[in-house]
């Protein structure tokens, strides 16, 4: 039986998981839901419906998991708990400041209903977040370090494009890779936020704009530039259209720690991501994990889960007994 698949939002995380669900034999998309006209929102699967996010509630009998697509910043605080009410859900909230406010909004709704929430699904949270718990308790006397890149910041970008004056604008975020070559030396380093990323911004501007001002605000921008090396470069639409117009990212997480009686034994554990399409890679995980959703559901839980509560053999299509040839 297939996994039934539905989609509340069709950016570029949405499309992402409709290609996700088309890669994976045990599931199929039955629905996608969107805010827009859905007359105009046409997508890539033959023959699935587009409705409004208003007819939800009413195929929740037709839906296994439904993956929740929208942004943190607004998005999700409020769609994850309201359709908990009617779904299994997932979710790529990556507030990680507000992760226990959302856990609990959506504990309490999901577990009212019998239904399972997972949260905060993706690379970072996510991924990352189980290579920092797994190399806590492996390695509990040493420290953590994690770098982003090289990569698009979507709301770094975002921020540029707010500034008087620009037309577009693609922020790059990249590791100092001195940085990064002494945390993997082991010499477990105490580094700033400035000594660890460098940020890029290549930005296109309305004819006439002052750019020195531009490239002042940018660089002064609290929260986002100010605490970093920045380098601002002007280019041309056409140029950004050409060099510029993809959304790669990744990273690395690296836990150092000491063994031994006296701690005389140094060890490093790496994680790493290069990614071409961020938006791709984050729905290939949460598609791994509404099958999580899907088996957890069957078997009678219930309530909010986060990727450190779901073991690893409900993310995969194979038994146990595949599971422990193949890969054990």
């Amino acid at each position: 039986m297939s996994i039934r698949i539905g989609i509340l939002g069709y950016g570029n995380l949405g499309r992402g998981v409709e290609c996700a669900v088309k890669n994976n034999p045990d599931m199929e998309l039955v629905a996608v839901f969107t805010r827009r006209n859905p007359d105009t929102v046409k997508i890539l699967t033959e023959n699935v419906p587009v409705y409004s996010v208003e007819e939800a509630p009413s195929k929740k009998d037709d839906i296994d998991v439904l993956i929740l697509c929208g942004g943190s910043a607004t998005d999700l605080p409020a769609q994850t708990p309201e359709y908990a009410k009617y779904f299994n859900v997932v979710d790529s909230f990556d507030t990680h400041a507000k992760i226990p406010e959302h856990f609990a909004n959506v504990d309490k709704v999901a577990k009212e209903n019998g239904n399972i929430g997972i949260i905060s699904v993706g690379w970072d949270p996510g991924m990352f977040s189980i290579s920092r718990m797994y190399g806590n308790a492996i390695l509990n006397n040493g420290n953590d370090y994690t770098f982003w890149g090289k990569g698009v910041s979507q709301g770094h970008s975002d921020a540029i494009r707010r500034i008087e004056g620009v037309k577009d604008a693609k922020q790059y975020t990249i590791p100092v890779e001195s940085a990064l070559e002494a945390v993997r030396s082991g010499a477990n380093p105490t580094l700033t936020t400035r000594e660890k990323h460098t940020r890029e911004c290549f930005v296109v501007a309305e004819d006439g704009a002052d750019l020195e001002r531009i490239e002042k605000e940018i660089k002064t921008m609290p929260n986002y530039f100010d605490q970093y090396d920045t380098t601002v470069y002007f280019i041309s639409e056409e140029e950004l259209k050409r060099d510029h117009s993809g959304i790669p990212h990744g990273g690395f997480v690296i836990r150092t720690g000491k063994t031994g009686w006296n701690n005389e034994n140094n060890h490093v554990i790496e994680y790493s991501l290069k990614l071409d399409s961020n938006p791709e890679f984050t729905a290939s995980v949460i598609v791994a994990y509404a099958r999580a959703a899907f088996k957890m559901s069957k078997e009678g839980m219930s309530g909010c889960k986060t990727v450190f509560d779901v073991a690893p053999a409900y993310l995969s299509p194979q038994d146990g007994a595949e599971l422990r040839a193949k890969f054990l």
